[in-house]
């Protein structure tokens, strides 16, 4: 049985789908108005293995990750940029798949774009206000009632009452309630506007993701995710948007993943800590950056430092040095009665417990390097598999790509040789300086009765 940790009920759960066999899943994607940042990567890569988990336990499942392609930033970016919010939009998004698919993230089932959804969007707001739980306003805005929703704060755990006392709202003379919020705002010259009952504006962002969700996986479904600080107000605007205007349950299972903190602080701009996903492929293979995302609980915080990373590197190279030089079978699939494999299980099935996983992965590792054994180093690249990782070519990974300022594959093999040859020739000391040199290029010799291999430090 798999159990999840529910955010809404704040305990883990049994999870049992609406549908037999099958999972309707919706995550909460990028506003695309920049590049992507190392905490979006976190969530990116969490929510795939997720993903990867449900449909590796037999689940046909229908996975929605929206993009927010209107909104107040990707406005005020376009304008400092003097390109129009579309380019922007097109120019951010195909940043976006590269990055994604250099950590390997499978595509979601849809990838819907809020602008291709204002009528939905229109379709929910009309119901609310058919039942007094939104109003439009003198200035053209239409706002939701938070008080009107009695359930209000049950994701958060907030009342009304505590963000009353402890947060300083600005007063809104247009809202009934400070904590009311916008579900559509009044055009304004020269920004992106649709028509609309209430005149011409644009969708506000929480009811972007109840009108895509509802529009892919239905007005009730099993699970919603996203970054731990969506929760609120996002998600808890998401529930009172969905359930005032449907009447039902929105969500049955709530999932956040925890944050990406850089040497112990939180990322931001300001401290100089900020790091796009570009930033760090710039340093480390994305499969590395990925290896370090999933051997941590996606729940749990993660610090990010260069250290870290590289420890993470060292890690991965382990596991594939011990499938390098090995012709493994075909696949025939995982059989989840080995051992090994019934402990990952075990592992993923328990909230989704990849550090776990993991360790099963390098005790498999290290029996392979003791044994030889080739049904284990299948079993290890199969189960690697389940989690996004070992998928290549052992030589493709341990060798990897030269830097600007590093030796090439032919260049290394060159040296390689060379240095074969100096030992042929009994010059130890030209043999150790061609070594010396591979080294301070970051290059790692292994020598062995069956000759040389390399892979780069």
């Amino acid at each position: 049985m798999l159990n999840l940790y529910n955010t809404l009920t704040r305990q883990k759960e049994a999870f049992n789908p609406i549908a037999p066999g099958k999972v309707k899943m919706y995550v909460c994607g990028m506003t695309v108005y920049d590049l992507c940042h190392i905490g979006h990567a976190r969530m990116l890569t969490a929510f795939d293995v997720i993903y990867r988990w449900f449909a590796a336990s037999g689940y046909e499942v229908t996975y929605v990750r929206n993009i927010t392609d209107i909104d107040d930033k990707i406005i005020k970016r376009s304008a400092e940029r003097g390109i129009s919010p579309e380019a922007l939009v097109e120019e951010t998004i195909a940043d976006m798949h590269a990055d994604t698919n250099a950590l390997g993230l499978l595509p979601p089932t849809f990838e819907p774009r809020a602008t291709q959804h204002i009528g939905g969007m229109q379709d929910i707001i009309s119901k609310l206000i058919s039942r007094g739980k939104a109003y439009p306003a003198a200035n053209g805005d239409v706002y939701y009632a938070v008080r009107e929703f009695p359930g209000y704060g049950k994701l958060s755990g907030k009342t009304l009452e505590s963000l009353r006392a402890g947060e300083r709202i600005e007063v809104d003379p247009n809202k009934r309630d400070a904590h009311d919020f916008v579900l559509w705002k009044a055009a304004k010259p020269g920004e992106p506007q649709w028509q609309s009952p209430w005149g011409a504006g644009r969708p506000g962002w929480h009811i972007e993701c109840s009108a895509m969700s509802c529009h892919h996986l239905g007005e009730h479904f099993d699970i919603h995710g996203g970054g731990e600080d969506l929760q609120f107000p996002h998600h808890e605007n998401e529930i009172a948007q969905s359930e005032g205007a449907h009447g039902q349950q929105y969500v049955n299972y709530w999932m956040h993943n925890g944050f990406i903190n850089v040497d112990g602080e939180k990322m931001s701009k300001s401290l100089g800590n900020f790091f796009t996903i570009r930033d760090v492929l710039g340093h480390f293979d994305g499969e590395v950056i990925r290896f370090f995302i999933v051997r941590s609980h996606y729940r749990s915080p993660v610090n990010f430092t260069d250290g870290i990373l590289n420890d993470a590197k060292q890690g991965l190279t382990r596991l594939y040095t011990a499938l390098r030089g090995l012709e493994l079978p075909a696949s025939t699939g995982i059989d989840w009665s080995n051992p090994y494999a019934a402990r990952f299980k075990a592992a993923m099935d328990d909230d989704f417990g990849t550090s776990e996983a993991v360790a099963v992965l390098f005790e498999l590792a290290g029996e392979v390097n003791k044994s030889g054994d080739l049904a284990l180093a299948r079993l290890l690249k199969d189960l690697g598999g389940v989690l996004g990782l070992l998928q290549r070519d052992p030589e493709a990974f341990l060798q990897g790509e030269a830097g600007s300022d590093g030796l090439s594959a032919e260049q290394v093999e060159a040296l390689i040789q060379a240095r074969k040859d100096a030992r042929v020739a009994k010059n130890w000391a030209e043999s150790d300086r061609i070594r010396d040199e591979l080294t301070a290029a970051g290059i790692v010799l292994e020598d062995s009765a069956a000759g040389t291999t390399w892979r780069r430090a």
